[in-house]
């Protein structure tokens, strides 16, 4: 090991990790509406999700809704990251351009994707049971993946994808440009996601 050395790390890519209060009684509210909309349309919608369900996008009109209190309640995380990041925090500009939920059964996952036409992107852990399936990212930097000699050890500088194991009440923030997926689900439970993009309104 060479002394007197450093690693610049100029441009990462951030996975903004977060544990909501109270999330257990938060959950229970957001499950029993997320199933009352599976019951409403079983079928669901046709994204990502392989085997998994996929909601229609949340109702988030109506003001004293489970899903519109949650929505509102993530305020205080939102800010945060934007803070972070060093963006200009204007409340009357940041929305939430749209929300929902996926259930992903036993040997359920969702395939690699972005969220174009928003600046974040979050996933919220409603159920997640131990071996449910990672939270994945790719390095978005294409030219990475182009040559390299044999890996003898993963390191951060050579790892193309990466993993997280997610729990209950848990809220990620990432760039809507972060290339991500979800691992099979090898439990015997359901996984529960609610997703949802965050934008600026800049015409406001």
């Amino acid at each position: 090991m060479i002394k007197n050395s450093e690693i610049l790390k100029f441009f990462p890519q951030p996975v903004f990790k977060y544990k909501i209060k109270d999330y257990e009684q938060v959950n229970a509210q957001l499950s029993g509406y997320i199933y009352d909309l599976k019951k409403k349309n079983e079928k669901g919608l046709d994204r990502t999700n392989v085997n998994g369900w996929h909601s229609e996008n949340f109702d988030l009109k109506d003001k004293n809704s489970v899903q519109y209190k949650f929505l509102i309640s993530l305020k205080e995380y939102i800010f945060d990251v934007f803070d972070k990041y060093g963006w200009d925090i204007d409340p009357k500009k940041i929305v939430c351009t749209e929300m929902w939920a996926i259930i992903n059964k036993k040997d359920s996952f969702n395939l690699i994707h972005t969220h174009p036409n928003s600046y974040l992107s979050a996933a919220y852990y409603v159920r997640a049971p131990e071996n449910c399936g990672k939270f994945l990212v790719e390095n978005p930097n294409s030219v990475s993946n182009h040559s390299y000699p044999r890996i003898s050890k993963e390191t951060e500088l050579n790892a193309n994808i990466r993993g997280l194991d997610v729990k209950e009440g848990d809220l990620l923030f990432f760039p809507s440009y972060l290339p991500h997926k979800v691992g099979r689900n090898m439990s015997d439970e359901d996984r529960i996601v609610i997703s949802f993009n965050i934008n600026v309104n800049h015409f406001v």
